[in-house]
């Protein structure tokens, strides 16, 4: 049968009247994905034999619909069955699938429709406040929502961190829609930008490249961008210029260190911290001075940020769980000063250090 008669058939059986935004899609797309690659906010016709691959179908669907989400199922016979996803190739059937038909979900789910949210946002009959922001206005917004992406994570609030994405994505679309406005570029010239890196940048993944391990994987990440480096002419630009100057201090430091032993570039072995450690410690004690001391404390914290990162830990990241531990405690001896009517400073250290192991058996 001709593909036209053939899809005609398919829509007649399935009773579809408007097709204005219909995606068709032929099942092939799929063998390969993990996603489904399509906007899922229209509806879509998988077309071609699906029996064999129902399976392998539910589960790319499912990374974005619901199992709750209704489908129909179209057999050769253009027999129409109403399934859920969730048991979509849960049963073997011999009668061969034509197509798939599956409803679009809700409006504003596709990242597209976000865009168009964004941008009318910014249009003439938009909102005067986000109409008037610019990059530099929004830096601060940026800085804040990532903050408060980072407690959402630290908390391990799955909920809020969903949030915090979402409030972290309007940054990113609204600073992209502000630079097409000025005709500099696209959120699509974001994400191609970020896609090519992301492939370039994994030839032992989407190439033939072979890898041993994730050391390899990173030290062979720092000669792929020094041949990017190369390639734009930034012959004199150093692997520790990327990171970013207005990264807070541990970050900073942790991010150094990592680059710098991607490249070979670190102790052979954890005792060489450990030694060096008890050296700063030495230091400050031999300082002279002030201003000798402050640099020797700020080789300290450097040299801890390197014990950090040996272990596997994000410096930045327990500090500000020791910063909350901290806090909690230290409300815990406030509360119960309250309690007892007394002023924080008539209370002696030893009652405030009672009071503090109380707080830490609580927590």
């Amino acid at each position: 049968m001709p593909l036209l008669e053939e899809l005609g058939s398919i829509l007649t059986a399935l009773d579809l009247e408007d097709i204005t935004r219909l995606i068709l899609l032929d099942t092939g797309e799929l063998h390969d994905a993990h996603v489904p690659p399509f906007q899922p906010d229209m509806p879509v016709l998988l077309l071609g034999n699906t029996s064999q691959d129902l399976g392998n179908i539910r589960q790319i669907l499912q990374t974005v619909y619901p199992d709750a989400h209704l489908l129909r199922m179209v057999d050769a016979e253009e027999a129409v069955t109403d399934l859920t996803l969730g048991l979509l190739g849960a049963k073997k059937d011999d009668s061969p699938v034509s197509a798939i038909y599956i409803p679009a979900l809700e409006a504003g789910i596709s990242l597209s429709a976000f865009q168009e949210i964004v941008a009318h946002l910014r249009a003439p009959d938009g909102c005067p406040w986000d109409k008037k922001q610019t990059h530099q206005t929004l830096r601060q917004h940026l800085l804040e929502e990532s903050y408060e992406a980072l407690a959402a994570m630290d908390a391990e609030d799955t909920a809020g961190m969903a949030e915090e994405f979402g409030d972290l994505l309007l940054q990113i679309v609204l600073n992209a829609q502000i630079a097409n406005e000025s005709g500099n570029f696209s959120l699509s010239d974001v994400i191609k930008g970020i896609h090519d890196k992301i492939v370039r940048r994994h030839p032992h993944v989407f190439g033939d490249r072979q890898v041993d391990g994730v050391e390899e994987v990173l030290k062979n990440w720092e000669q792929l961008k020094e041949q990017e480096r190369q390639s734009n002419g930034e012959i004199e630009k150093g692997i520790l210029d990327g990171v970013p100057l207005s990264f807070p201090a541990l970050n900073q430091a942790q991010e150094y260190q990592d680059r710098a032993a991607r490249v070979g570039f670190d102790w052979p072995e954890i005792k060489g911290v450990l030694d060096k450690l008890v050296e700063e410690i030495e230091e400050i004690r031999r300082a002279s001075d002030g201003e000798e001391r402050a640099a020797e404390i700020g080789d300290l914290f450097f040299v801890m940020v390197n014990f950090a990162r040996w272990q596997g830990v994000d410096a930045e990241s327990v500090l500000r769980e020791a910063n909350a531990r901290f806090k909690r405690r230290f409300s815990h001896i406030e509360r119960r000063a309250r309690e007892e009517k007394r002023p924080l400073t008539e209370m002696t250290l030893e009652e405030m250090e009672a009071l503090w192991q109380e707080a830490k058996g609580l927590s």
